[in-house]
C-alpha cells in the first residue's frame, strides 16, 4: 500500500511537470519551479522503487514459506525496477519515460501463454502431489518451447491457478491475471475467455475445469491456437488415458 501510495504521489508529480512544461515563458523562477517539480517526482520515484524492491523481498519470504505465490487483494504487482527510471532524464523526457515505465510493468514484453484450470479435489495427497508435479512439468515444456513466455491465467488463489502462478514464481516468469468480473454475472467467465484470447497467445494450456474452460479450448482451436490439453485424470493427456484403456 505504500508503494501505491508513492507511485499516486508519483503520478501527481508527474501532471504538475506536465503543467509546467504547458505553460514554459522561459523565465528563470518558472525554470526553477521545473526542476523543482521534477526533484520532487524523482525522490517520489526512488521510494516508490525502494518499497517495491523491499515488496518483493517478503513475497519471495512468502512463497518459501507457504508454497504459493503472493498477490494483493484488489489491485496489481507492478515492479518498476528493471525499467528505465524519469531519475535519469530531465522535463519532456521524464514525461515520456514516466509513461513507459508505467505501460511495460502493466504490459510485460514476451509471448502470452494462456493457462486455464478448475478447482479439483483429490482421494489422497498422493494423487495432489502428482497432479501438481503434471502441472510444473507441462508448464516447463512449454517454457522450453516459449522461453520469453508470459503466463496469462485467471488468478484464483484456490484453485489450479495457484500452482501456475507459484511456478511462474519460482522460474521468473510474468503473470498477468484476468480475474472475473462479477457484475456480468453468468456472462463473467465468457468474459474473461475473450479477453485473454485477445491477446492471440501461442498456446492454450487447460486442465480439468468446468464448462467455461471447455469453451475456451473450442474457441482457442477455433482460433488455430495450439492446445496443450492435460483435461485427463490428475492433469495428463486424456488421449494417453484412452489409448492405456483400449
Amino acid at each position: 500500500r505504500s508503494a501505491e501510495r508513492k507511485s499516486t504521489a508519483l503520478d501527481r508529480a508527474t501532471d504538475e511537470v506536465r503543467a509546467l512544461i504547458a505553460t514554459a515563458d522561459g523565465s528563470e523562477v518558472h525554470t526553477h519551479d521545473l526542476e523543482t517539480q521534477v526533484e520532487r517526482a524523482q525522490c517520489a520515484e526512488s521510494a516508490m522503487l525502494a518499497l517495491e524492491e523491499m515488496r518483493e523481498v517478503a513475497a519471495a519470504l512468502y512463497l518459501n514459506e507457504f508454497g504459493s505465490s503472493w498477490k494483493p487483494v484488489s489491485s496489481s504487482r507492478f515492479n518498476h525496477s528493471a525499467m528505465l527510471t524519469s531519475a535519469l532524464v530531465e522535463g519532456r523526457d521524464f514525461l515520456r519515460a514516466r509513461a513507459e515505465a508505467k505501460r511495460r510493468a502493466a504490459v510485460p514484453e514476451g509471448t502470452p501463454v494462456v493457462f486455464a484450470g478448475g478447482r479439483t479435489r483429490h482421494a489422497t495427497e498422493d494423487d495432489a502431489l502428482n497432479f501438481g508435479n503434471n502441472v510444473w512439468a507441462t508448464l516447463d515444456k512449454v517454457r522450453d518451447r516459449v522461453p520469453d513466455m508470459v503466463l496469462i491465467h485467471g488468478g484464483d488463489t484456490k484453485g489450479v491457478d495457484r500452482l501456475a502462478s507459484s511456478w511462474a514464481e519460482r522460474r521468473g516468469i510474468p503473470q498477468v491475471t484476468f480475474s472475473l468480473d462479477m457484475r456480468l454475472g453468468a456472462r463473467a467467465g465468457f468474459k474473461r475467455n475473450e479477453r485473454m484470447l485477445s491477446l492471440e497467445p501461442r498456446y492454450v494450456i487447460a486442465f480439468p475445469g468446468n464448462g467455461v474452460l471447455e469453451r475456451l479450448v473450442i474457441e482457442a482451436k477455433a482460433r488455430r491456437i495450439t492446445v496443450v490439453d492435460r483435461r485427463g485424470p490428475l492433469g495428463t493427456n486424456p488421449k494417453n488415458t484412452s489409448a492405456s484403456t483400449d
